[in-house]
């Protein structure tokens, strides 16, 4: 559920596979490839693709940080610094 705007999501198998594997530091590409493609029957540019415009919009609605770089480890506030 977003806390910017109350919008409930529901994440079907594809989604899920993407959500569970965003840690920070795996870059989406490769999300995609490793989770998707392997495990679903899709093209790997339609898979992109898709991922892509999924992550933006949980990224429009706060619910997922999106970035170039991978987030540092071992930063105040992580889960690994606690």
């Amino acid at each position: 559920m977003s806390a910017v705007d109350s919008t409930f999501f529901t994440l079907n198998e594809v989604a899920t596979a993407i959500w569970r594997a965003a840690d920070g530091h795996t870059a989406l590409a490769e999300i995609v490839e490793r989770e998707v493609c392997r495990d679903f029957e899709v093209e790997p540019e339609e898979a992109r693709r898709d991922a892509e415009q999924f992550v933006s919009e949980l990224s429009q609605h706060g619910i997922l940080l999106v970035s170039e770089e991978p987030i540092p480890t071992n930063q105040p506030g992580t889960a690994e610094s606690q």
